[in-house]
């Protein structure tokens, strides 16, 4: 089984420390920063010997090239990134699997966030990596693709099981919780959610990773065919693109 750690850098994002229980292979995912991340492995006394990478954002990895030094590390990352990042041993798209330990991932393209984006889904213990494509109650800013993409994208996530565990990259969610509530004010199950994370972000406590089983029923990003959102957005016969386009305009400018 996977063993995750979560480890919040900079600002609001996580990094992850994973290791494969069963051979002893330990993989840093999206290493914005180095230090943070070697002495968490130190502590826990691990030794990194992958670092599996989402996109090419700075604040995630710009910590790689100091890991992949001090640990010989290696490096796999999106194929469609290979320009903009340098020090990658192994170029992967959607479609392809990664192994890491006994442990195998399928590699999902999902652009829009950036056009190079790639994200890793661990089908054994039902987790998923999304990077900066999905996030609790949200989804990425739309930097270099479409909107029509993004949701593309995120159609990969939908049938996945319920019970898939999301590590997203970043501490959003009380502002994605605030937002989804202005056009989705009549969902009691995004209403409980969000008095949970209320107070989890008041105890400074992280709201991520979620369960896509929770995603699917508050998260308006991932529901572009809800009645009760279309209902709000007057846009009853619009086509699901259409509605998530509007979703993410009016979270733009929230």
């Amino acid at each position: 089984m996977l063993d995750v750690r979560q480890i919040p850098i900079l600002s609001d994002n996580y990094s992850y420390l994973i290791k494969d229980t069963e051979t002893g292979a330990v993989a840093v995912i999206d290493p914005g920063v180095s230090d943070p991340i070697l002495d968490k492995a130190d502590e826990f006394g691990w030794q990194i010997t992958d670092i599996i990478l989402t996109h090419h954002h700075y604040d995630h990895i710009d910590g790689l090239a100091d890991i992949k030094q001090k640990t010989n590390a290696k490096v796999t990352g999106p194929k469609r990134d290979q320009h903009r990042i340098e020090g990658m041993d192994a170029l992967v798209d959607g479609g392809d699997n990664i192994q890491f330990g006994s442990r195998t991932a399928k590699v999902f393209y999902v652009p829009g966030h950036t056009l190079g984006h790639i994200a890793y889904w661990f089908e054994e213990d039902n987790i998923l990596f999304p990077g900066d494509s999905l996030f609790s109650l949200g989804c990425g800013r739309l930097f270099e693709g479409t909107p029509e993409m993004m949701w593309q994208s995120l159609q990969q996530y939908l049938p996945l099981p319920e019970k898939t565990c999301i590590y997203s990259a970043h501490e959003y969610t009380l502002s994605n919780a605030e937002f989804s509530l202005t056009i989705d004010p009549d969902n009691s199950d995004l209403k409980n959610r969000v008095e949970k994370i209320k107070s989890l972000r008041k105890n400074n406590e992280p709201t991520v990773p979620s369960l896509l089983g929770e995603e699917l029923k508050t998260n308006p990003f991932l529901r572009p065919n809800d009645i009760g959102i279309r209902k709000n957005l007057s846009m009853l016969s619009a086509t699901d693109a259409d509605v998530f386009k509007e979703i993410r305009k009016r979270k733009d400018n929230f």
